[in-house]
Order: C-alpha cells, then structure tokens, then sequence
C-alpha cells in the first residue's frame, strides 16, 4: 500500500495536508518547529514509536534501557518505510541520538526519524538517506539525562498523539500525523486543496484591480 500512497504524498506539502487533516478530524494533528539536516527532504511513513523518561539511576540498567534493544522491538521484521518517532516528554533541550546510534535508519532502510528533542552530527546524518526532523541540532549527548522505556506506545510530541501505525509527513514547514484509516481521503483531499490553491493563484494574477470584489481568498 505504501508504493501506492508514495507517489501522491510526494506532489504535497504539510500545508495542504494539514489543512485537509483538520477537515476530517478536530483534534490536533500538526508538530511545528521542526528543524533538519536536510530540510529539503520530504518525511513519509508509518510510525513505529519509541517513548524515553527521565534517567533514574536506580532502575537503569544497560542491557534492559539500550537504544538498540527498543528501536528493534519497535521497528520489527518489517523496518522499510517506517518513520522512527522518539518521544523525550517534552525535553526538547535533550538529544535522543547522534550519527552513530541513528545509523541504524539507514541500515534498515527506514523513511526516517521524528523527535521532540534535538540530534546530534547533523553533518552526519544528512549523508544517510532518511530523513530527519527535530527541535535542533546539539553537541551534548543525552545519554545521561534520558532513557528508553517503552516501544510501541502511544506518545505525544508537542500537541500531537502519535499511536504506531500512523501515516506521518513531514517538510520544512511541520509534521502532520494522519490515522490510518484516514490515508486515503487525507491525501486525496490535499491534492484537491492544493489545485483549488493552484486556482486560486491564477485567478489573483489576473484579477481587475478595479473591479469590486475579488478573487477568494
């Protein structure tokens, strides 16, 4: 299904989608304030999440709290054209990974990582195909601060519920979360809002400066 919906979330931008998204549904579906190493590229898959908490010394134990561990329970047989979402809770001051553990995605082929925190070697990762969105870029490891605790649960980022499974698209504007069950008229309804736009543009380069009224919007 995937090779299907590809072609169609390639002609779009998160604009339209979120417009239409929110058209469908009244919760929110949108993350903003979204950086990447390379903004350029678009972020499309299903979500396969990953859900970290604050460190606590007395419980964390290397084996049981390893990156490696959770983004293979996460991912599964299956890793090609998922989008990887790390939850921090909110620590967007926090890095979930750098060059070397995110090297994974690339690995196994996945569409890419969205987080609410920042990454590291942003030179890094932008040579590895995935794409990647989050709050920012940092030199300071998280390791100390944060650590895995869950695979494939239901997280927020931002404002946003992400359940596993989600459609996730993302471009330099922001990240929209689509459910499943909404794929299809989600994205047939932005490519309808985005040629009403494309419309819409035409009708102002032409418009009367003159005549009353207008084109809409």
């Amino acid at each position: 299904m995937m090779s299907d919906l590809r072609p169609r979330a390639a002609a779009l931008n998160s604009a339209a989608l979120s417009d239409a998204v929110g058209r469908l549904f009244g919760h929110v579906s949108t993350i903003s304030d979204l950086v990447s190493p390379t903004p350029g590229r678009v972020l499309f898959g299903r979500a396969a999440t990953v859900r970290f908490a604050a460190l606590r010394e007395d419980v964390f134990e290397p084996r049981a709290h390893s990156f490696a561990r959770f983004f293979h329970e996460a991912v599964g047989r299956s890793p090609s054209d998922k989008v990887l979402v790390l939850s921090t809770g909110g620590r967007s001051d926090l890095s979930v990974g750098g060059g070397v553990k995110l090297s994974r995605l690339d690995n196994h082929s996945l569409a890419g990582l969205l987080t609410d925190g920042r990454l590291r070697d942003f030179r890094e990762l932008s040579a590895y195909a995935p794409a990647f969105y989050c709050r920012g870029e940092t030199h300071r490891a998280g390791t100390g601060d944060i650590m895995p605790v869950e695979a494939n649960g239901l997280v927020t980022l931002g404002d946003a519920t992400i359940i596993p499974g989600d459609y996730l698209f993302a471009d330099a504007a922001g990240a929209v979360v689509v459910p499943v069950s909404a794929i299809e008229d989600a994205l047939t309804l932005a490519l309808e809002i985005q040629a009403d736009d494309a419309r819409y543009l035409e009708a102002i380069r032409l418009e009367d400066p003159h005549a009353p009224g207008g084109a809409e919007p």
